[in-house]
Order: C-alpha cells, then structure tokens, then sequence
C-alpha cells in the first residue's frame, strides 16, 4: 500500500531559493538573521539580503556564469549564507565541501562537480590551493584575508545592480552535495530550486518558528541537514541563527545559555551528551523549548532522558540528501511525539514499504525499504545514470535503503539500513572509499570495511584484512587514516583469511555485519 501524509498538501510556487528564502528580509529589517557564536559578530536579514545582492553582482562581473558551479569549503561562518544566495541568485550551483575533507577528497568533488570557484577560510586555504591546481578551478576566495586569495569582502563593495537571470526552478541546479547514496563513492545529489523550496514550505507546515525563536546552527551548512534545516527554513521562518564553527559540548551549552536558544536541531551523539553528561547542570538551558535530533536513529530511551533532564520537547526527524533532506518529522506537540519514531510523513510526501527479497508491497508495521516519491526528490546523481537508475525508478519512487515500516496512525520508524554506510556520529562513511585505500597497501590482499556499534558515534568502521605480507593492524589503520577526514578513520581492524563474496564477486556485507553483531552481542 502507498502511505501518504496525514497533512494536507502544500501549494509549491515556481519561484528561485534566494527569491523564496529572502523574501521576508527587507520587512524583517534590522532583525539578527545570523548570529557568530564564538564571536558575536551578526548580520541582520536587511544586511544579509543587501551582501547577497553585492556578492552576486560582483560575481557576475568576474564571468561567474548561470550553471556554474561555485564550490564552498568552509565551518560555518555567517558569510557562508551570502556566498550561498549569491551564487543561486545567479543561477549558479553550490557544491558544499566538508571542511574536514583532505585535498584529495576535496580535489575529487571540485573535478567530479566542475566547479570553477571556491572560497574557503584561511585556516583551510592550504588544503583548497593544493585541491584547486588538480581541478577546474580559476579562482579561490578566501573569508577573511589571507596570501594567495582573493578576500570575499571584496564582492561586498560597489552597486548591488544584479544582472536578470532566467531560472527554471523544476529544471535549474541550485544545490550539489555529495552523498554516498545506499552504496560507492560519494556522487554530486542535484538537488533544483523547486526541491528545496518544496522541502522548506513542506517542513515548515509541521514546524513552525513562534515568534522569537532563535536556533543554534550546530550542524555543518555543507551537510543537508544544516544547509536546508538549520540555515535556510530558519532564514525563511526569520528566525535568529547562532553559528558554531564545530561542535564543542561546553561552548555549545554555552551559547544555548547565553543566546537563549529555543530550538536545537541535532544528531544523536548530542542528544546523548545533553541526557547523560554532568557539564549540562553547570548550564541553564531554561529557554530550550524544542530538539530535534537526525541523521541517524536515535534509541527511544535516550530521546525520552534528554527530554526529562532538560523539560524540553525531544524528537525525531528522518531524511537522506537525496529528499533535501526532509520526509518525515515530529510536530512540537507532546500528545503526537511517538518515542523512536521519525514522525509523520511531510506533505505532499508518499511512502511504500517493500519486501527487499520478494519485492511485494507491505502494509502497515510490516518492516520492509522505505521508498519515498515526493517533491523534494533529487533529479538525479550528476554523470551517473547507473547509480541514478539503481536509486529512483520511473514512478518517481526513491528506494531509501533503510529499512523501517509506517505504523496505522501515519508515523514512521527507522530501524535498519540495507545500504552500506556506515554512519559515524550522523556523518556518511562509505565502506569502499576505505575499502580501495587499504588494497594501495602493498601487503593487502582483499578488505571488507563494515559498521562497529559504538555507544558514543552510532557506528565506527571496522576493516576486515586479508594480508599477502607482514603488516600490522596499527600500521594499516595509520596509512588509512592519514589521507582521510577524521570522521571516515578505521577504528578498528582484523586480519582474517577470507572476505565472502557472492558468485560475481560482490562483498557480502552483510554476512560480514551479522556475524559482527553476533560477537558483539555475545
């Protein structure tokens, strides 16, 4: 059967991200749009839409191009969402980079998304020099000042007379993460204005910003959840965001504190930290009305302490890069809240559970792979049909990977994934990124990366090896972790004789995890 939200469906207008987002900016005048938390520093919504306007004028003179892909690798800083605008009110794309990616990884997006400017921070200027000269890039800005970069202040100056650009939002690029999807490498997610303006007035039907609300960006703006959730249904909303460059427990109870933050949109290690660690006592956190945690499932038992400890409303959400990200979420309402449920369907969101073997349509609380069609559905994986064609069908239907059922009453419960990520603390690790890095050791033979449970990250990666020569675990884990984002290092490794496979030499992973699970939990 077809699950569709219990919410009516909400018109979508055929209007631009920046034109929809920034709507409300000028009426909204010399309110704080955004807030630096480390530092202070702000930016109100009249000063955010006037740079957006600068920057996308000074863009257009240095050649920038509609459909060009403009690259940001960054924290979050409060330029990050006028660099963001500027470059969709052009018609351009962002490519959002994790800060914590290494040349290499960064070099690979910059190649694979064609992208031909990037800023970036001083601190990272290095890394984004050294990735720039193995791909398109002509020109790298730099927030803040440093040697061997243009300062993004510098598009801040003169007249903000933009040049009128055309934009189909059905058709037309706006967005370009990358995600690992259910399975490989990480692939460019094009994601059109239309799928975001979708997902923000579709998410902003269930939660919607009392006057006053102030929300802590805690989260990455290059990751989904805190490019749409934190940043852009904020600025829509008007609400007043405080920036944080990185998580940090005490400088983010702090902020909680001082900025009296009344809605905190996390991932589940937070939620774990705020339930259970004694530093939280030292805050008052009084005005916190509202968490809500994703990315990754969050156990029932810690949703309901967190909740009890601070008095606030705790909940859940679920979503993938590839629905921009939002499906489903829990309105701010106790009588609804369902502990280790992701909520209800959005509007105008459709849902169908399938028999991953049989690939018979479920019913309701039979648990099966969410498929989901919806508005807020990517196009597509950029130069990738395959991996495209493996992921949406031709109804529309976007096979998830996770496994999960929807109850009688509408609400949705994620208890699995097919897919091979692995998730550490939110953060998407693909297993053959890791995996075709330990074969480059020369005394590697085979590997298989799979998820190791782990009560603070969710998961950690475990490398199973087999050796051809003498090598040490420490040693290969090392060569591993020196070329990839912290949050992708092996943890752990095992040296085995074997890595089943199936007849046509695919790894089964899934043998491979049950087994794991089998001795963790003996």
């Amino acid at each position: 059967m077809i699950f569709r939200s219990t919410y009516p469906d909400v018109a979508i207008p055929d209007i631009s991200l920046p034109a929809f987002v920034l709507n409300g900016a000028a009426a909204l005048g010399n309110k704080k749009a955004l807030i630096d938390g480390p530092t202070g520093r702000t930016l109100t919504y009249a000063e955010l839409a006037t740079a957006v306007r600068q920057a996308a004028a000074n863009l257009a003179r240095r050649g920038f191009r509609k459909g060009d892909v403009f690259a940001i690798y960054s924290p979050n800083v409060l330029e990050y969402a006028v660099a963001l605008h500027a470059v969709a009110t052009l018609g351009g794309i962002a490519s959002t980079a994790n800060p914590l990616s290494t040349p290499r990884e960064l070099a690979l997006q910059l190649k694979d998304a064609g992208a031909t400017f990037l800023v970036t921070i001083p601190e990272l200027l290095g890394h984004a020099l050294e990735a720039a000269q193995k791909s398109p890039v002509k020109e790298v800005f730099v927030f803040g000042e440093a040697a061997g970069a243009t300062p993004f202040a510098s598009l801040l100056e003169g007249n903000d007379a933009v040049p009128a650009v055309a934009i189909d939002p059905r058709k037309d690029l706006v967005a370009l993460p990358y995600s690992s999807g259910t399975t490989g490498l990480p692939k460019g997610v094009m994601l059109t204005h239309r799928n975001l303006v979708a997902n923000i007035l579709q998410t902003s039907a269930v939660i919607r910003a009392p006057e006053g609300e102030v929300s802590i960006a805690v989260l990455p703006f290059y990751h989904i959840y805190g490019f749409t959730v934190l940043l852009n249904i904020s600025l829509y909303q008007g609400v007043t965001i405080v920036t944080m460059p990185r998580f940090d427990l005490e400088l983010f109870l702090r902020l909680l504190q001082d900025y009296k933050v009344t809605r905190a949109n996390v991932v589940p290690p937070i939620v774990l930290a705020l339930a259970n660690q004694p530093l939280v006592a030292k805050y008052d956190l009084h005005s916190l009305l509202s968490i809500n945690s994703g990315a990754a499932p969050l156990d029932a038992s810690v949703e309901q302490a967190c909740g009890d400890r601070l008095h606030c409303f705790v909940a859940q959400g679920y979503g993938l890069t590839e629905t921009s990200p939002v499906v489903s979420t829990t309105p701010v309402d106790p009588a609804r809240r369902r502990g280790g449920s992701a909520g209800l369907l959005l509007p105008n969101t459709e849902c169908r559970v399938m028999d991953p073997v049989s690939g018979a349509e479920l019913g309701a609380g039979e648990q099966g792979e969410v498929w989901i069609r919806g508005p807020q559905v990517m196009m597509g994986y950029l130069n990738n049909p395959a991996a495209t064609s493996a992921m949406l069908d031709a109804d529309g239907w976007l096979r998830t990977g996770d496994i999960g059922s929807v109850d009688a009453d509408g609400y949705l419960y994620i208890v699995d994934r097919l897919k091979e990520l692995i998730k550490y603390k939110g953060f998407q690790v693909a297993p053959a990124e890791l995996e075709g890095l330990l074969l480059t050791h020369p005394a590697v033979a085979d590997a298989a990366v799979i998820p190791c449970p782990d009560p603070e990250a969710g998961e950690v990666p475990k490398a199973l090896v087999v050796l051809k020569a003498a090598a040490t675990p420490d040693e290969l884990m090392t060569f591993v972790n020196q070329q990839v984002s912290p949050y992708k290092k092996i943890r752990q490794l095992e040296v085995v004789n074997q890595i089943p496979k199936s007849p046509s030499g695919k790894i089964l992973r899934r043998v491979l995890v049950e087994q794991e699970r089998s001795r963790t939990s003996a």
